[in-house]
C-alpha cells in the first residue's frame, strides 16, 4: 500500500505515508465489524480511496477551515487532514458508529486537534449557527448528485468559499443539469479533470458568489426526492 500511494503522491512525506499506512490498518481491520468500504486491497484502497481523495487537493484554499459531508470512513477529509497540516475540518456523518471509527482514527493518527467530528445530516448540519455560513471549503464523494450535493453543502460556506464535488466521467453531464441548482443557490462552478490511473475523474467546484437564501437547504430528505 506504502509504495503504491508513495508513487502515485510523491508530496507526501515519510511521516505521512506513516499515517496512511496506520489508517489502511485501522480501515481493514474495523471493517470485519462494520460496513466502512467494499474496497480492501492495498493497491485500491492506495488508488481508489487515499490518492483518489487527494486529487483536488490544491484547489482548498491555505489554511481553510473546511467540512467534508458525508464523510462515512473519512473520504476525502481525513486524507486532506494528513497531507494539508494547515487546514482544519470538521467530518459530518448521520451514522454515529461511523463517527466512532473516525474518533479512534485521529486520535491514533494525532489528528484530533485539527478535527472535529459531527453526527448530524447534512440539512440539518446546514441550519445550525455553529455551522451554516463557516467554511472556507466543502467536500463531498459518492454521496448525491450535483445538483443534491450543492444544496447540501453551499449553505455551510462563507461567501467566496468552494464546494468539491467528486465525480466521475460523467460530471459535465451533472454539472449541466446543475444549473438552476446554482442559480438558486447563488453559485457558480467550473469543472476539474484529472487523468487517474483507476479512471476518469472530475471534480465540480463551486464557488459561493453570494449568501445563501434562508429556505435552503430544505427539510432532511426533500433534495434527494426534488433535487432544484
Amino acid at each position: 500500500m506504502r509504495e503504491r500511494l508513495a508513487a502515485l503522491c510523491p508530496f507526501l512525506t515519510g511521516g505521512q505515508l506513516g499515517q496512511f499506512e496506520t489508517y489502511y490498518a485501522m480501515l481493514v481491520e474495523w471493517n470485519t465489524r462494520m460496513n466502512l468500504t467494499a474496497l480492501t486491497e492495498p493497491a485500491e484502497v492506495a488508488e481508489k480511496h487515499f490518492a483518489d481523495s487527494l486529487l483536488p487537493m490544491a484547489l482548498v484554499p491555505e489554511g481553510a477551515r473546511c467540512i467534508d459531508v458525508g464523510t462515512g470512513a473519512g473520504f476525502p477529509g481525513v486524507p486532506i487532514l494528513i497531507a494539508r497540516p494547515d487546514i482544519r475540518c470538521v467530518l459530518l456523518d448521520s451514522l454515529n458508529k461511523r463517527l466512532t471509527f473516525l474518533e479512534a482514527v485521529l486520535a491514533e493518527l494525532g489528528l484530533s486537534a485539527r478535527a472535529k467530528l459531527v453526527h448530524a445530516r447534512a440539512e440539518d448540519g446546514a441550519r445550525s449557527d455553529a455551522l451554516r455560513g463557516g467554511f472556507d471549503a466543502a467536500f463531498t464523494r459518492a454521496v448525491a448528485s450535483a445538483s443534491v450535493a450543492l444544496e447540501w453543502t453551499v449553505p455551510f460556506l462563507k461567501v467566496g468559499g468552494v464546494s468539491l464535488l467528486y465525480k466521475g466521467a460523467k460530471a459535465e453531464e451533472e454539472l449541466s443539469a446543475a444549473a438552476n441548482a446554482l442559480r438558486l443557490l447563488s453559485a457558480s462552478a467550473t469543472l476539474a479533470r484529472y487523468d487517474a490511473p483507476w479512471g476518469e475523474r472530475n471534480v465540480i467546484l463551486a464557488r459561493k458568489d453570494a449568501k445563501t437564501p434562508k429556505e435552503y437547504p430544505r427539510k432532511a430528505g426533500t433534495a434527494a426526492k426534488k433535487p432544484l
